[in-house]
């Protein structure tokens, strides 16, 4: 497919979920919930308030949307130096969030793109110990970014513009491209998007943050079209002719710690770490409690036990029990092999089906299986996560 024709089936998509009138509910209004929240501390600060930060660190109306906008392992590095660090923090937060160059007009004018990524490189500088990776980076940033005006400066996260630039075949930016880089990319990105969207007769997306929940519901909804249509306003099947909207109370982790005698803090961590890494790791002796805890922890961010899946490994798991492989059948009474899905295909599937919640998979005693012998070419994917490997039984891309 050329990139004209990917642009007319990406705009499609697009128009087709615009027209189900969800975005406002579903992206646009907690964004701009937390633009103007992040506007009266951005106003305190610049006034020399010393308590600018209380509504980062308190307000629970705001803490929550911010959940999905950055990660929240990282971000209590920036609470740790807004802490720690208070004349430091306010001194880059000031000059990230000072008013626009009297130079291109009066004072408080809108900060011009050049100024915001000359910003972005300063602050980034500041935090390259704290939190690791200039997308993780630049994420964290973003979030800040939105109080110069979410229209201008909307929220970033890598993953799904990366998946956008290939489902279009728009170009990448540099593999050694720094924070305020990818960024700029974004934004070039997300003008081009509005651009196309004009061109063939649309009104949405007219601004960057539409643009960009567009790009967010696209990837985390509809990735491909696949799932029901986004016009009809359905909600999504999980295959077993129930909706996926999670009917059940969000993941309690204070609750849950006092339960396992956790500390809140290392299950927030964990949490964290899952929503980074996608994957974690408990290591200690025998008979701590490791398995429990993890098929309690899951069970609850899963907000479902049935979106739990439990394997155990040991010396003669292969391959062919944990991926895919030919499985002895009696078929018209004739014995033969037949070809079936591990624990592992099973999982993806059932994720696949209910794109809107989380799914894990919790893989008990991992140390005593052959990974390499288990795993096969999909080791590859537990670092490379947005390639595909083909199958060596079904030779499909997965």
């Amino acid at each position: 497919m050329n990139e004209e024709a990917s642009w007319d089936d990406y705009i499609e998509h697009a128009r087709r979920y615009l027209a189900s009138g969800r975005i406002e509910k579903e992206e646009l209004g907690y964004k701009r919930a937390v633009e103007r929240d992040l506007g009266v501390m951005r106003d305190a600060l610049l006034a020399g308030d010393p308590d600018w930060a209380g509504a980062w660190g308190s307000k629970a109306n705001f803490r929550r949307p911010l959940d999905n906008l950055s990660n929240r392992f990282n971000r209590q590095h920036l609470e740790n130096w807004f802490r720690t660090d208070p004349h430091g923090s306010r001194d880059a937060l000031g000059r990230l969030w000072a008013p626009g160059d009297p130079s291109r007009g009066a004072d408080g004018q809108p900060v011009s793109d050049e100024e915001a990524i000359a910003r972005i490189r300063a602050f980034a500088f500041r935090m390259t110990d704290a939190i690791k990776g200039a997308g993780t980076r630049m994420r964290q940033i973003s979030v800040l970014l939105m109080a110069l005006g979410a229209e201008r400066y909307p929220p970033f996260k890598t993953t799904e513009f990366k998946r956008t630039y290939k489902r279009i075949g728009y170009p990448e930016p540099s593999g050694d491209a720094d924070e305020a880089a990818l960024y700029e990319h974004a934004l070039r990105f997300l003008d081009r998007l509005v651009e196309e969207a004009q061109a063939r007769g649309l009104d949405r997306p007219g601004d960057r943050l539409e643009a960009q929940s567009v790009v967010w519901a696209l990837e985390n909804q509809f990735p491909d079209g696949k799932q029901a249509d986004p016009e009809s306003g359905d909600r999504t099947s999980n295959g077993n002719g129930q909706d996926s909207e999670l009917d059940s109370e969000p993941c309690d982790l204070r609750a849950l710690a006092d339960d396992l005698l956790f500390d809140v803090e290392f299950l927030q961590q964990v949490e964290a770490l899952l929503a980074d890494k996608r994957q974690v790791i408990f290591q200690g002796p025998p008979g701590t409690g490791k398995t429990f805890a993890a098929r309690k922890l899951t069970a609850c961010l899963a907000r479902s036990a049935e979106r739990v899946r439990l394997v155990q490994f040991h010396p003669s798991y292969a391959y062919e029990d944990f991926v895919q492989g030919y499985r002895p059948t009696l078929e018209g009474g004739q014995p033969g092999f037949k070809l079936r899905n591990g624990p592992l295909l099973d999982a993806a599937e059932r994720a696949r089906d209910e794109p809107d919640a989380d799914h894990f998979l919790v893989i008990d005693e991992i140390n005593r299986g052959n990974l390499a012998k288990v795993f096969g070419e999909l080791y590859f994917l537990l670092e490379y996560r947005d390639e595909a490997m083909r199958l060596q039984y079904s030779d499909e891309p997965f």
